[in-house]
């Protein structure tokens, strides 16, 4: 394999452990936990493995630990630092015994399903460090839920003898590996299953977890190109740039990258629904800060709007949860002519569902109806959120124009920046971080644990200051209604309006959206002062008010 200069030089970067971890640890227990809601529910599904504590690792004494085996899973969409979550997870198990092993499934919870698997050896694990993407083992969406997968991933655990397994997921792979916890749990059969938290889009968080990994990567990447748009933008003065980002359920990103870009206009979905916006609302919100400019004679800018927007007007929202439900239970539809499908759907629904429906344009009520995820929700990044938008803002100011409200001129460009930011080498911030997640889930293994997350905390301070632990999955957990019926799962982290990152970019948006403040991040800086290079993201130094 061909490798470029800078994978040659990030592949001899060491990245940094928290102190506790860089010798022998010892389990100090905090609190007994309980989940964030729906408790009674939650403990009668989980009840093997809720209301344990909370866990840090301190320094211990030297002891001899048996050789142990290993399975490691990466599951969902990839996220910069996978690949170090494994090398950590690799180099702490071989810390305990030289003899311990490490087994990947390949692609994915399906992997452990169907029996596939390699080994991880050193000389695959060392071509791996530092590096992005998940492809060492690849990953893949198999939801891990039914009572015969789980038991024919145990024949393949027993016959590789692994104690424990690690799943490095989202909120939903999470969830999956607390089922699997407590199904291992309840029939006594001696596997661990511990996870760790990956997600570019933010959303799975808590005072126990403080940010998922890849979202320091993903957002830096987003912003340096957000920033180069900007610098066109700004260079030829003639288009406004409609720019979507990832993050399907929380606006995270789209506000981590206005916190670092300083766009005209960054759309928070979660705003939007507590202000009760309608879809003519945000439109009218944006056209009014394209005239204001235009008044002033710029006739350009930049929007920021994140994938989801869509689900969060909260018109938009009841209309998606009835298609959801209506598309959930009624198979015909698949096999209606696609001219027809529109005016079956609306039969179909409620009337005040119907009549905004049937008031979208025609290419966004098609992509409503598309295929669902394996959750059975609308596939919200297949909408052309930015498109939609830009066409509703150039006809709203034709209309004003012809009034006498707008006079400058209006030309849109779009972009969709998503799988762009997912694979990109890890930033130092998310190398260390997921070195640590991973280096931590061994000691939660050898320390018996099942049930819990990997959880590394303190991060806006040096390295030697982070402290990890664990932290039970079912603490997270809430009941949400899945494919029309109520599943545990945990709950998302959105953006919260009372917190540090909302109020200090609500406090520069107004000065934003009329004059023209871009700053451009540039790309991740790998080499060069701790300053440049080792930054956390805005969010996170805002809400640890460092």
């Amino acid at each position: 394999m061909t490798k470029s200069a800078l994978q040659i030089a990030r592949a001899a970067y060491q990245p940094k452990l928290p102190k506790a971890l860089k010798g022998a640890v010892k389990v100090q227990e905090g609190e007994a936990t309980q989940s964030v809601a729906d408790q009674e529910a939650i403990q009668k599904l989980f009840p093997n493995t809720y209301g344990m504590p909370l866990i840090k690792f301190v320094e211990g004494e030297t002891k001899e630990y048996p050789a142990i085996n290993v399975g490691v899973i990466l599951s969902g969409g990839q996220a910069p630092g996978g690949h170090n979550v494994i090398s950590g997870l690799f180099d702490g198990i071989k810390s305990l015994n030289k003899d311990s092993r490490l087994y990947g499934f390949i692609l994915g919870p399906g992997g452990l399903v169907d029996h596939n698997y390699m080994e991880l050896t050193a000389d695959i694990v060392d071509e791996y460090r530092n590096t992005g993407g998940f492809d060492i083992i690849g990953s893949g969406r198999t939801k891990l839920e039914k009572e015969e997968q789980f038991e024919k991933g145990l024949e393949i655990i027993k016959e590789l003898n692994i104690k424990a397994l690690v799943i490095i997921g989202g909120d939903d792979s999470n969830t999956n590996a607390c089922v699997l916890a407590e199904y291992y749990a309840a029939k006594q059969c001696g596997v661990q299953v511990i996870g760790c938290p990956k997600t570019i889009d933010g959303d799975l968080k808590n005072e126990m977890i403080e940010t998922s990994f890849g979202f320091d990567t993903a957002c830096k990447v987003y912003s340096e190109v957000i920033g180069n748009i900007q610098r066109d933008c700004n260079s030829a003065r003639k288009y406004w740039h409609f720019i979507k980002l990832m993050g399907r359920s929380a606006s995270h990103i789209a506000l981590e990258c206005a916190l670092q870009t300083q766009p005209n206009i960054c759309i928070v979905s979660e705003e939007v629904e507590a202000k009760n916006m309608s879809l003519d609302d945000v439109v009218t919100y944006i056209a009014q800060a394209v005239a204001n400019r235009a008044a002033q004679g710029n006739n350009y800018g930049t929007v920021l709007i994140p994938e989801g927007l869509v689900e969060f007007i909260p018109a938009m929202k009841k209309l998606i949860a009835e298609l959801n439900d209506l598309l959930a239970t009624n198979k015909e539809f698949a096999m209606i002519k696609k001219s027809a499908q529109r005016d079956w759907i609306i039969s179909k629904l409620s009337e005040e569902n119907a009549a905004i429906y049937a008031s979208l344009p025609e290419g966004v009520a098609r992509q409503l109806c598309l295929d669902r995820d394996p959750h059975g929700n609308v596939q919200v990044s297949l909408i052309e959120t930015e498109k939609l938008l830009s066409e509703m803002v150039g006809k709203k100011l034709a209309q004003w124009k012809e009034e006498g409200k707008f006079v400058g001129k209006f030309s849109a460009q779009h972009h969709f920046f998503g799988y762009e930011g997912r694979c990109a080498a890890p930033s130092n911030y998310d190398a260390d971080y997921c070195y640590a997640l991973g280096y931590t889930a061994s000691m939660l293994i050898a320390n018996g644990k099942t049930g819990y997350m990997s959880s590394v905390r303190n991060t806006t301070a040096p390295a030697e200051e982070w402290i990890a632990g664990g932290v039970p999955i079912t603490m997270m957990m809430n009941m949400e209604r899945r494919h029309g019926e109520m599943k545990p799962v945990i709950q998302k982290a959105l953006v919260k309006l009372d917190g540090a990152p909302f109020k200090a970019f609500a406090a520069q948006r107004d000065q934003w959206a009329i004059e023209t403040a871009y700053v451009y991040p540039g790309p991740i800086q790998y080499f060069g002062p701790t300053e440049v290079c080792d930054q956390p993201t805005k969010t996170l130094a805002l809400e640890q008010a460092k």
